[in-house]
């Protein structure tokens, strides 16, 4: 560690309080891309991240695309290797909002010492995270004029709506953005102690379906078990989607999946199966047979309900065969799946299984492949190096069940690879009331970009 990096350091710990109050003041922001009455917070946001860069020493611009803006910032030694940081200051709905115990957009600090955290929409996924590298450049800039690598940091606000203006975005300013290595702050520490990386991502494939049959809501006494009921049949095919040892059943499904060569170190892991369970208010797991947990949430792909609606849902009864049902299937797919296989495999699983008298509305929002990662980068290893100078515990390289599809834009468009650098915890209820980012893991994630940045910078800008 170099006196430049202790001094920096230095400023994060001075600084930290002030960082805190700038997270709270973007999380204060109903930054909700799915939802087109946020659409002036969204843009709010937005030029608030912008300002935020700005003040930390960056040229920063909010850039217009066909939906919400992105944010670009520059800066840094030019002779520096080019990092592009990643992150996104949209969120999801607060939805159900009667389940949070504090207002969703109102940050608030619970509990004492190692233990308080921020909760409110946006704290993990992605505002908390995405100010740890904003906070660390920041840190660079007033020590020492500017940190010693090329940055640019591009801010998504589409990332929670799926990214539809993303790609086109990249394609458009594909060389100014193209960098050495990018840096994304969207995935989670093994535990409290110990950092990870993450190497593989799952893949997406979205589907909204609707099983339409009568032509109008029918009265269950004078209809019933005369007519098709939509809603019988759309529950009765989604419940065949899987069989009794949890494989799903679609054709096809599990064509060119592999399994992943980590697969034996992933059980030598000190991974609290117990706790991971607890953090779901459950106490046992379950999922495809002679699996463990691990790999079901890594390395093996899922088809999921969603949501499911139809009918009337109102407090009392209402004696109603519904007109139509409607689901939300997702299906996380593993490398060596096809995307767009895969949703035509589904679509015409559920064609097949047409019940007579009904007919299908299928509409996607999406196809994106599972990423891997190189881990024998020398980018991986100085970010390794770097968060060994912060923790007393190995770096662990890990998967992750979750999607990021703008790793693979990365890979596809700007020809680079990501480094996935989280701080986010199993239990900070990401997507759910409550959620909640631990101080611990802003501030300890601060210092590990502020070291990651000298890492980096150490690893030298490659010819061009």
């Amino acid at each position: 560690m170099s006196d430049t990096l202790d001094r920096v350091l230095d400023r994060v710990e001075s600084n930290f309080d002030d960082s805190l109050e700038r997270l709270m003041t973007l999380l204060r922001v109903p930054s909700v891309s799915t939802d087109p009455a946020h659409e002036d917070d969204v843009a709010g946001c937005a030029r608030l991240a912008a300002d935020l860069l700005a003040d930390a020493g960056l040229e920063a611009k909010v850039h217009d695309t066909p939906g919400h803006p992105m944010v670009v910032a520059t800066g840094g030694d030019p002779d520096g290797p080019h990092v592009l940081y990643y992150g996104h200051y949209d969120v999801q709905p607060a939805d159900p909002v009667e389940l949070w115990d504090t207002a969703p957009f109102e940050p608030t600090i619970t509990g004492d010492g190692d233990e308080r955290r921020v909760v409110c929409r946006g704290a993990a996924d992605d505002k908390g995270q995405l100010m740890m590298f904003v906070e660390a450049l920041r840190a660079w800039h007033e020590t020492d004029g500017g940190p010693p690598i090329r940055v640019t940091v591009l801010l998504e606000g589409e990332e929670e709506s799926g990214s539809p203006s993303l790609d086109g975005f990249l394609e458009q300013h594909r060389e100014a953005l193209a960098p050495d290595v990018c840096v994304v702050s969207d995935t989670g520490m093994w535990n409290r102690d110990t950092p990870a990386i993450t190497t593989m991502l799952r893949g997406l494939v979205y589907l909204d379906v609707k099983l339409s049959g009568p032509g109008h809501d029918l009265h269950s006494g004078m209809y019933g078990g005369a007519v098709v009921n939509p809603l019988n049949e759309l529950t009765r095919i989604l419940g065949e989607l899987h069989d009794a040892d949890g494989r799903i059943t679609v054709d096809g499904f599990y064509d060119g999946v592999r399994e992943p060569a980590a697969a034996e170190q992933w059980r030598s892991l000190d991974f609290d199966e117990a706790a991971f369970l607890e953090s779901a208010g459950l106490k046992s797991s379950t999922g495809e047979s002679g699996r463990t947990v691990l790999e079901r949430i890594w390395s093996r792909p899922t088809l999921d309900i969603n949501g499911i609606c139809g009918g009337y849902t109102g407090e009392g009864a209402k004696t109603v065969i519904a007109a139509e049902g409607r689901a939300k299937l997702s299906c996380r797919l593993v490398p060596g799946q096809d995307p767009q296989r895969i949703e035509a495999a589904l679509i015409a699983h559920l064609q097949q299984r047409t019940p007579e008298g009904c007919s299908w509305e299928i509409h996607g929002h999406g196809c994106n492949p599972a990423i891997e990662v190189e881990t024998n980068s020398p980018w991986l290893r100085a970010a390794v190096e770097a968060l060994g100078s912060e923790f007393s515990n190995e770096t662990v390289l890990c998967g992750c069940g979750g999607s990021i599809p703008v790793v693979g834009s990365f890979q596809s468009i700007l020809g680079a690879q990501s480094l996935l650098v989280g701080f986010g915890l199993d239990d900070d209820r990401v997507h759910s009331p409550n959620e909640k980012f631990d101080l611990v893991c802003f501030h300890r994630g601060i210092r590990s970009h502020a070291a990651i940045v000298e890492a980096l910078a150490g690893v030298g800008a490659p010819a061009r």
